[in-house]
Parts: C-alpha cells; sequence; structure tokens
C-alpha cells in the first residue's frame, strides 16, 4: 500500500509557474506515476506520466495540453513526484491528482499509462487555480 500526498498547489496568474509536489509513503522507484486533473463535472484528465524503464531510467509522456509547458520529474530519493507547470494558462485551473502503479516490468517505450483507470494508488488531490 503506497499513500500519496500533493502539495504546491495554489492561485497563480496565467503566465506564471508552480511547482507540484507528490510525496509517496515508500519506495516508488519501480512505479509509473503520473498526475491527472479533474474540473467538475468532467472526467478526469491525463496530464503526464513518468514511467519505470530499467534502472534508473523513465519514459515520460504527457498530454497534448501539457507538452511544452509541463516537466513531469521524481527525485526517487525522496520518494517524490515534481510537475513543473509554466506559461500556465486559466484552463489549466483543476484539481491535480497524483497516481501510482507498481509495474511488473520495465516498459521499452512510452504510452503505456496514460489511463486513470490503470492506476492503483491516488493522492487527495491539490487544486490549482489560474487567474486571467
Amino acid at each position: 500500500q503506497v499513500q500519496l500526498v500533493e502539495s504546491g498547489g495554489g492561485l497563480v496568474q496565467a503566465g506564471g509557474s508552480l511547482r507540484l509536489s507528490c510525496t509517496a509513503s515508500g519506495v516508488v522507484r519501480t512505479y509509473a506515476m503520473g498526475w491527472f486533473r479533474q474540473v467538475p463535472g468532467k472526467e478526469r484528465e491525463f496530464v503526464a506520466s513518468s514511467s519505470w524503464s530499467g534502472g534508473l531510467t523513465y519514459y515520460t509522456d504527457y498530454a497534448d495540453s501539457a507538452q511544452g509547458r509541463f516537466t513531469i520529474s521524481r527525485h526517487n530519493a525522496k520518494n517524490t513526484l515534481y510537475l513543473e507547470m509554466t506559461s500556465v494558462k486559466p484552463e489549466d485551473t483543476a484539481v491535480y491528482y497524483c497516481a501510482a502503479l507498481l509495474q511488473r516490468e520495465p516498459v521499452s517505450s512510452g504510452s503505456h499509462y496514460l489511463r486513470a483507470a490503470q492506476y492503483e494508488y491516488w493522492g487527495q488531490g491539490t487544486q490549482v487555480t489560474v487567474s486571467s
């Protein structure tokens, strides 16, 4: 059982930056980890993922809306996943969730863990609000 705790959300002006953190209760080196977001009345939406590809290497994937603006990274020694958000837009306003999945084996390419239903563990979410 892995517990995930997000932090770093808040209010930011359009064009600004924000860094979200997700700290896991245990070692997550061989876990796929991802960021999703959700607004009221809509389904949870994929933002970015980091999939274990062996050793200390990972594949990263991004939603089109995040590509070029957001960066996902992890610090294994701290059991922490990050989402660096830059050039934020009002449409980025949402509750952001961190998720994790224990991989049975390393992946050999990207685009493996893009769906919310694939993930086993979830954080409680952190609100990001972008003002125009």
